[in-house]
């Protein structure tokens, strides 16, 4: 990776982690309400005993960290554990003492912040980094149960947190505004990093496709179909890397290729469905 391309994975990461933690403590925390994850479970212990929201995150994901360094890898872990550290100090030193907070509408509330924190993250996650918290915790457990479906694990993990919430402010609209504000945070997300797919087919003619089909095994943990083709003009064998990608993979995908061979003809499709191994399972399909 070249100098600019660090350049720009630095500023989306702070500008990304500095949009959300707006959102975080200018909005959601006023409306109390704790929108899942890790973050949602930081805020409840803030509003019970007052200690930052971002130095709790911070200690709750060590221990996934842990169990992530040896369970999915050193880069994964190393890649989380800066963005939470960076979200910490942006969060508790730059945010919440500088920024004021909105005290109205709470559905107001509400939906900015979800706004607010899903474009933080799309900025984040479209330079292919990782937050941790959830995200670790449902890879983790995937690798324990695979036969469940990460996006029901996402489900699972932030509904107990949502549920939690409840209890906390012991308010039952607590639960309801932060499914809203979860709800607008996911759709943000997507639609600055995926758009509405749910998943991406990659056709890929490369000189150097042995390269890059080795780098997305190593590093993306996906696998790939080289086909066997004949340009139409030259009239001449050519390979054609197929690989089929969950949406979250679509940025660490095009990188590669791009680090690889800047001249390489890509092809990128949207699907609406991906079945099969690695994805969710042709049994489990209900069509």
């Amino acid at each position: 990776m070249n100098r600019k391309e660090r350049v720009l994975d630095l500023f989306f990461e702070i500008a990304g982690l500095f949009i959300m933690s707006i959102g975080i403590h200018s909005f959601i925390v006023p409306a109390n309400i704790a929108p899942g994850g890790v973050s949602g479970i930081a805020i409840m212990i803030q509003y019970l005993w007052g200690a930052p929201i971002g130095f709790m995150t911070l200690l709750m994901n060590i221990p996934i960290f842990l169990l992530s360094w040896k369970r999915l890898g050193k880069k994964y872990t190393l890649q989380s554990l800066g963005a939470v550290l960076l979200s910490s100090v942006i969060l508790d030193y730059v945010v919440t003492p500088w920024f004021p907070v909105y005290t109205g509408e709470r559905l107001l509330g509400t939906l900015y912040g979800g706004i607010l924190a899903g474009a933080g993250l799309g900025l984040v996650f479209s330079r292919g980094f990782s937050t941790g918290g959830t995200d670790a915790i449902c890879f983790l457990l995937q690798l324990k149960f695979p036969q469940i479906p990460i996006g029901k694990m996402l489900m699972l993990v932030d509904g107990l947190v949502l549920a939690s919430s409840v209890l906390v402010f012991h308010n039952i609209e607590a639960g309801l505004f932060g499914v809203v504000a979860l709800f607008c945070q996911t759709k943000v997300i997507d639609s600055i990093v995926y758009g509405s797919e749910h998943g991406q087919m990659f056709f890929i003619v490369s000189e150097k496709n042995m390269a890059i089909k080795d780098r997305i095994l190593g590093e993306v943990d996906r696998g790939a179909t080289l086909l066997k083709a004949v340009g139409a003009y030259t009239m001449e064998e050519k390979e054609v890397l197929l690989c089929a990608a969950s949406k979250s993979q679509f940025a660490q995908i095009k990188r590669i290729v791009k680090e690889i061979d800047p001249d390489a003809f890509f092809i990128v499709t949207e699907v609406s469905q991906i079945l099969g191994e690695g994805f969710k399972s042709v049994m489990d399909d209900t069509l």
